[in-house]
């Protein structure tokens, strides 16, 4: 049976072959069910606004489809695209700040966890239920730094690899392991304040 690693780089042979024979068109449909709801959730995970995640992976796609004809095949086909998918979200952002009139650190440096002390609800019988400590979790989740947060989605969330999260990012996949070791101690910092469980009953093993 083929690992997920060697069919992935078959596909990626495939669309190079289909692009050096003249068949863009052939070469994008087969990547498109591939990538098509990656895009979606890398955007998502950088953008944290539906509407915003759509139409920047919308962007995504369009610049994919005019540009791939200058794919080369010296990175991987999932590099090439992420890099491009990034950029459009890196676009958006600025557009947000500038809409919003504020400055903003895209790559906050700040490892604390922020916002105001979050109250837990209560099920019927004196505990949070389990759709409680999802969006319990959930909500420590988005208050985690900008570089932090996207990581543990991406990861968590989402169930990527470390190295499928770096190559999403665009980053080292020793970054991603230590920004996902600062999540969670981040977050066992903030359960502990909250007399809630260990974070490794919600969150699994190391990576």
């Amino acid at each position: 049976m083929q690992t997920a690693d060697v069919r992935a780089a078959s596909n990626d042979q495939e669309v190079l072959q289909l692009l050096r024979a003249g068949e863009a068109g052939r070469a994008f449909a087969l990547l498109l069910p591939r990538f098509e709801s990656k895009i979606y959730r890398l955007c998502y995970a950088l953008l944290r606004e539906r509407t915003q995640a759509q139409d920047a992976a919308q962007e995504s796609l369009v610049r994919i489809w005019r540009t791939l004809h200058r794919y080369d095949g010296r990175a991987a086909l999932s590099t090439w695209i992420y890099a491009i998918t990034r950029n459009r979200c890196l676009s958006a952002l600025e557009r947000r700040r500038r809409a919003d009139g504020a400055r903003a650190d895209v790559s906050a440096a700040d490892d604390e966890l922020a916002g105001m002390p979050v109250q837990l609800p209560c099920s019927d019988a004196g505990g949070p239920s389990s759709q409680q400590r999802d969006a319990q979790l959930r909500s420590l989740v988005d208050a985690l730094p900008e570089r932090l947060r996207r990581v543990l989605v991406l990861y968590y969330f989402e169930e990527r690899s470390v190295d499928e999260v770096a190559s999403m990012l665009g980053c080292p996949a020793g970054t991603v392991k230590t920004h996902l070791f600062r999540a969670r101690a981040a977050l066992a910092g903030r359960l502990r304040a909250l007399g809630l469980h260990d974070p490794c009953a919600w969150l699994g093993g190391e990576p």
